[in-house]
């Protein structure tokens, strides 16, 4: 009689957090549990009510993270009416870089009344882009070094990452940056919180916080930039690196009880959520790129060589499956852009006209959209809404349509916005494959690719490949449990490698959307439209930061 084992994936996304209780041999879904976050995103004002949050602020809280912990392994324990013994490992993936203070009791900063109307006291979510200034200045020093093109830095160092979220904190709030024992990654914070282990794991640190396996941290970069940064690496920033695939260490005796399962358990170390996504895929060798579409997105693809530059990082070795660099780019702005339109922008009637139906309403757009040929609504838009990421890394750009007339009705404007997605796919698709990276297919996941046959469609001719999707409606999740099965190891019921668990509990769904040769031929001419309004308007023209400082007041 075969023994079964099991393991926990715990995966905190934009919006919510979920346990996936996974069978370790088979992958199959034992149970699954989602709880929104209770403070959601906030990017006006603090949970006091009273404090204000200027432009570009995404905050979240952290102890909203701790309660869909409990929460969600409970339930997930109580569905599967599984023993505690029979769970092996569990690990986590997060949204990054999406960092926070916390004091020596790993206790985060926000947490005391002293410091409630605090900004920085709290989660700086992963899309937090108040830190342009203090982007600017990291830019800038490592232009005057020479260094940007170094594939620690990708070319060019967003405002998503670790480092300009710490300079903002230390130049606006002093008094927080000096209360902070640590700064760390949500990820990692949940993880030491579990295992009592001070550690960081080598995704974040190695993809959003500059670090490498040969040298660590450019501590000469971070004292450089400014003094009060000296010796961080030692103090707020301090812990070995676990690899990625590694065991962080043991679910102790305190979240043991917690969460009702054995102290002892086996931790993973905790992955960025969108890399999780790739062993989730069954991605293991180069040759396939995982594309995760959601309210943003994110494309990666294993390669024998590395390569950065132009907004894509691919300088990490064993960055997310062991053996291979993983060039890794996305959209900043994917279902966001889209669920701006409907909440903005849609006459009551198109509501009322879904309802009658019986469809909500991105369905009801998809339907009329869709009788639509490539190019017939005569528009053309650029998808940078939340700023673009390649190959610009410019968070001040912003969305355009151009082609407007007076006849243009909401679904001609749907259709466009969906395109404009994915020609930003397709042009770093591109990318990759100038970095000697060959794509023949994308295996898609993510609630966008599960749901919408109409978005996948215009993808798969855009890029004029065929796009696999996940029979997971968890993908990160399952990838984050399989981490878990390779902490556990061979011998206890789990994998002594990434690959093996990928292969073994990965599935993808039959249905495969195939390019159509006619629209292929149509978006072709459209993307190179796509091109030239890209390089105009993320060149030297300036005028969608010049209407960003004038809608600043600056």
């Amino acid at each position: 009689m075969t023994i079964r084992k099991y393991v926990i994936g715990l995966d905190f996304g934009t919006k919510s957090g979920r346990a996936l209780l996974v069978d370790a041999k088979t992958g199959e879904h034992v149970a699954s549990v989602v709880k929104d976050y209770a403070h959601g995103v906030m990017d006006r004002v603090l949970p006091d009510g009273i404090t204000r949050l200027g432009a570009d602020w995404v905050l979240q809280h952290p102890l909203d993270y701790l309660d869909v912990l409990e929460y969600t392994v409970h339930e997930a324990l109580a569905q599967s009416a599984l023993s505690r013994d029979d769970i092996i490992g569990l690990s986590v993936d997060f949204t990054a870089s999406t960092i926070l203070p916390i004091d020596a009791s790993g206790v985060p900063l926000c947490a005391y009344e002293k410091y409630i109307h605090r900004p920085h006291s709290y989660v700086k979510l992963w899309k937090h882009h108040a830190a342009g200034k203090q982007t600017r200045q990291i830019n800038e020093l490592l232009k005057q070094r020479g260094v940007l093109d170094q594939p620690r830095y990708g070319g060019k160092v967003s405002s998503e990452l670790f480092l300009p979220k710490v300079l903002q904190m230390l130049q606006e709030d002093p008094e927080i940056y000096a209360a902070a024992d640590q700064i760390l990654e949500a990820g990692d914070w949940i993880t030491q919180l579990l295992t009592g282990e001070h550690r960081r794991s080598a995704s974040t640190a190695a993809y959003k916080a500059m670090w490498n396996e040969e040298d660590g941290y450019p501590v000469d970069v971070f004292s450089a930039l400014e003094s009060r940064l000296e010796g961080i690496t030692e103090t707020k920033m301090r812990g070995d690196i676990c690899p990625v695939g590694g065991k962080f260490g043991e679910l102790n005796q305190v979240w043991a009880e917690k969460l009702g399962l054995l102290p002892g358990t086996a931790v993973g170390a905790n992955v960025i959520d969108a890399h999780s996504g790739m062993p989730g895929c069954g991605i293991t060798r180069p040759g396939q790129m995982m594309l995760i579409i959601g309210t943003s997105s994110v494309q990666a693809a294993l390669s024998e060589e590395p390569y950065s530059g132009k907004g894509i990082l691919g300088g990490v070795k064993n960055g997310i499956i062991p053996g291979y660099y993983a060039l890794e780019s996305g959209l900043a702005g994917v279902g966001d852009i889209f669920e701006w339109f409907l909440t903005t922008c849609l006459p009551a009637a198109y509501k009322d006209k879904a309802a009658a139906y019986g469809l909500n309403l991105f369905r009801y757009l998809s339907d009329l959209a869709g009788k639509y040929r490539p190019g017939e609504s005569g528009l053309l838009a650029l998808d940078w809404w939340t700023g673009n990421k390649t190959p610009f890394v410019d968070a001040g750009l912003s969305g355009l349509i151009l082609g407007l007339t007076l006849g243009t009705k909401p679904e001609e404007v749907y259709r466009a916005l969906v395109e404009a997605t994915g020609f930003g796919t397709r042009m770093i698709m591109d990318q990759f494959e100038e970095a000697g990276v060959g794509i023949s297919a994308i295996y898609a996941c993510g609630g966008i690719a599960e749901k919408d046959d109409f978005l996948m469609q215009i993808y798969a001719d855009i890029t004029n490949r065929e796009i696999k999707v996940s029979a997971s409606g968890q993908t990160a999740a399952l990838g984050a449990a399989m981490y878990a099965s390779v902490a556990a190891g061979a011998e206890r019921g789990g994998y002594n490698h990434i690959a093996e668990a990928a292969v073994a509990m990965s599935r993808i769904r039959e249905h495969i959307y195939m390019p159509n040769p006619a629209n292929v031929l149509l978006y072709e001419r459209l993307y190179a439209h796509y091109q030239r309004l890209s390089a105009y308007f993320g060149g030297e023209n300036d005028v969608m930061k010049e209407l960003r400082s004038l809608r600043a007041g600056s």
